[in-house]
Parts: structure tokens; sequence; C-alpha cells
């Protein structure tokens, strides 16, 4: 019996082709004067529709939050659900929906708010999280900070401990953040003018 030893070729090391960071900023379209006259609109839909964009900012924001215990997810009405569902699932948290008045069915608590081109009002199922539970608020824009404030005051209503709030994008010359009652604020694009 022979043996014969084999050479073994070593395979040269791959190369890490350390993926770019995304421009998410060159993703969104900006609509001037949209909804109303003087207002400049930061269309996220074009950004969304990239999948790995998408991709991307989902895996940021998961890794944020992942393991900071979170309870549920509360997206604001409607384009907080875009990002708070699939955040939600993936950390494995509940998702609740902050929705505009008369969309709920069950007890509600509801509260008025300005925004920067108008007012509304929005609503919570009173029974939506648990007194102490661990929530963490999304949406996908933080402007003159109405909707977000309106959303805070809610889950106070409700004893809920806010471990942060979380945009896709902020507009830091409206100063939103500073209306949102100490809570943590996280944006990944922001615009200073």
């Amino acid at each position: 019996m022979t043996t014969t030893k084999r050479r073994v070729q070593k395979r040269p090391a791959k190369k890490k082709t350390g993926r770019t960071k995304l421009d998410y900023k060159a993703l969104i379209r900006e609509v001037p004067d949209f909804p109303k006259p003087g207002i400049l609109f930061y269309d996220i839909t074009t950004l969304l529709k990239n999948g790995r964009a998408f991709r991307a900012v989902l895996n940021e924001l998961t890794a944020r939050y992942r393991g900071k215990k979170i309870g549920k997810i509360v997206g604001i009405e409607s384009r907080g659900f875009i990002l708070g569902g699939p955040l939600a699932d993936r950390i494995g948290a509940g998702f609740v929906p902050v929705r505009k008045p008369g969309k709920l069915p069950a007890d509600s608590f509801e509260v008025k708010y300005n925004l920067e081109y108008g007012s509304n009002s929005l609503a919570i199922h009173r029974d939506a999280v648990q007194k102490g539970e661990r929530v963490l608020i999304v949406d996908d824009l933080l402007a003159t900070g109405g909707t977000a404030a309106a959303t805070v005051h809610l889950l106070r209503q409700l004893s809920a401990d806010i471990v942060g709030i979380a945009f896709l994008v902020e507009l830091t010359f409206l100063k939103g953040r500073d209306k949102l009652d100490g809570c943590p604020v996280h944006s990944l694009i922001t615009y200073s003018s």
C-alpha cells in the first residue's frame, strides 16, 4: 500500500468588500409646495422602493434597538407603520398603531395637536400597552414635533415607559425634538436647512 502525500493548496484570503454605506438622502425625493405652498416635502417612497436601502434602514434600526427589552413598537399613522411593523418583528416586540380619529374600533384615548401646516388628532387603544411597558415610537419624519409629541402624550396617559423615538428623517432646523419632553431621539437622516 502506497500513501501519497497530497498537497493542500491554500486559497487566497477573500478580500473584504466592505459595502459602501448608502447615501439615503440621495434616495429621497424633495417635492416643493406639497401639500401646500411653502412646504418642501421629503418623499421617502423613493427610498422605500429600493430594496437594498429599505433593508439597510431596518438593519440600522434593528442593531440600535435589539436587546433593549422593548415590549411594543408604536407606529404613527401611516408611514410609521411601514418602518414599525418590520422592526417589531425583527426585535421580537409587538406592534401598536397610533391612528387618526375614528379608525380604532375599541375604547381609546385621543389627543389633538398642531402640524406644521394645520391641526389633527391621534388615538390609541386604551389597552394597547401595559403600565410600565417599554415602548419605542417609530415614524418617518420629525419636523415641528407635533405628531410625535401627541404620541408621547398618549403613551404617558397609558403609563408606558418610552425607551425612545426613532425617525428615518429629521428636519433639525424646525427643532421638533424640543417638544418631545426629554425622550431620547434617534434619526437616521438629518436636514439642517
